[in-house]
């Protein structure tokens, strides 16, 4: 079958369809870490810094394993819009048992290491104490979660985002059931206050990926055979790391600098950093609007890729970048008016309220440039361009963002706003020199994948 015997794939889809219910999923599935940070603050804000912290390491972990998830998303949506669904399932499959290898491995190493890596951090022996054992439970089990994002992937990459949303919105209700009985004791359950926060995530997160295998197999456009978990293609794994390990790459010096500028945070002081882990908490939130429609855009532009129709992706990224900018000014100015609602959520201290209010204000500066940075970098990859975003990334990250923290928020004492003033422009600087690299147009020469009517070969130019 060729692409004239059909509507295009992408013709099928709208960015609103695709989109918003990859926002619901994404705000759920921070939701796991923030109901966990909100509930343990009654507790204790020892016990909430410490988890906060020993989550960063467990995002950190989440987003490597993104990378197979990215690479996979990129590689499904040019298949599909090239109408080549039976490659599409083989290389899910693949991606599907890569992931799983490398979850595995990275369980072994927080169980193993994850109370030195919480003393990088220069956490006091107590909360080292408190993040050390939330850490191992949900650092043992991590393992779900690689299978959770390469599942994810693959079935989003068809378009069928909404799946994926009622699955994490189920495992977010039973997450928030779980805390309920197990942090405070509830209905004669033990009260194991941070413990319990851990196992409840963990229950619910196995009870999820279950259901995420049942649906990839009556989702996806063609059959995933057993075979295929265990069959290598080099071919197909050279697609998936041609994009993913940039963005690995990318998403690791992402968070190696935020990992070395929370320990900046930590040198002004607790009041700095529980408000940093409070503030974080809400305006990872704002970030979820542009990252949904960062996804949303790729997938569609992926398959607009695939199927050579270069126009009408390179129009479709432009059109999202505006609404994407304009949905994100309008949030972020009512979270500004509500500033010191919001921070009063976590906590009752005035410091910490003051100090939180004020980052909310720069976010009116810091969220729009953003915007640009996440949308684009979504697009450029699903057209196969996932090597500029990097590179960037690695300089303006370590060059800019870094060092500006450092000197703004330690050396001349402005303190945690001097911090926030460095991550603003190090996300406008990156998000202008990605929109003039998607203007340049020079990702038009990298697609992955040729459109079944054109070649059967499946690898394009990737330079």
């Amino acid at each position: 079958m060729t692409l004239s015997d059909h509507t295009p794939s992408w013709k099928k889809l709208s960015l609103y369809a695709v989109t918003w219910p990859i926002f619901i999923d994404s705000v759920l599935r921070m939701l796991l870490g923030t109901v966990d940070v909100f509930m343990l603050s009654r507790i204790s804000d020892k016990a909430t810094g410490a988890v906060g912290l020993a989550n960063e390491i467990i995002y950190f972990c989440i987003l490597m394993f993104g990378f197979v998830g990215i690479g996979t998303s990129v590689a499904v949506s040019q298949y599909i819009g090239a109408g080549r669904a039976k490659e599409s399932s083989r290389i899910s499959a693949l991606a599907i048992s890569m992931n799983l290898v490398f979850g595995i491995l990275v369980s072994i190493v927080l169980v193993s290491f994850g109370e030195s890596l919480l003393r990088l951090l220069h956490l006091n022996p107590e909360q080292i104490e408190i993040a050390s054992r939330y850490l191992k439970i949900i650092g043992g089990f991590i393992w779900v979660e690689a299978l959770s994002y390469a599942v994810s992937s693959v079935i989003r990459s068809s378009g069928n985002t909404k799946s994926v949303m009622y699955v994490t919105l189920g495992v977010n209700i039973l997450h928030i059931g779980g805390n309920y009985l197990l942090i405070f004791g509830n209905l004669g359950f033990p009260e194991w206050g941070v413990t319990g926060a851990a196992i409840s995530t963990v229950v619910s997160r196995l009870l999820g990926i279950i259901v995420l295998f049942i649906l990839l197999y009556r989702r996806t456009p063609a059959p995933i055979q057993r075979k295929d978990y265990v069959t290598w293609n080099g071919s197909y794994a050279k697609q998936i790391m041609s994009i993913g390990l940039p963005a690995a790459g990318e998403h690791l010096s992402w968070q190696s600098q935020y990992l070395m500028i929370i320990s900046f945070v930590n040198m002004i002081g607790i009041t700095a950093l529980n408000t940093h882990v409070y503030v974080m908490n809400v305006s990872n939130y704002f970030m979820a609007l542009a990252m949904a429609i960062g996804m949303g855009t790729e997938i569609i532009v992926g398959q607009m890729v695939g199927a050579g129709d270069m126009k009408a992706a390179y129009q479709r990224l432009m059109k999202s970048v505006r609404i994407s900018f304009l949905i994100t000014i309008a949030v972020v100015g009512v979270a500004a008016i509500f500033r010191n609602e919001l921070v009063g959520l976590f906590t009752e201290d005035p410091k910490i309220i003051a100090a939180g209010a004020s980052i909310f204000l720069l976010s009116i500066v810091l969220e729009p440039g953003r915007t640009f940075n996440l949308v684009i970098i979504n697009s450029l990859r699903a057209a196969g361009d996932a090597r500029f975003p990097v590179l960037l990334g690695i300089i303006s990250m370590w060059g800019v963002s870094v060092p500006l923290a450092y000197l703004l928020g330690v050396h001349f004492g402005i303190g945690l706003l001097g911090i926030w003033i460095a991550f603003t422009v190090d996300e406008w600087l990156r998000g202008v020199m990605m929109l003039l690299r998607w203007r340049s147009r020079v990702w038009e020469k990298k697609a992955l994948v040729k459109p079944a009517s054109v070649s059967d070969t499946g690898v394009g130019a990737q330079g």
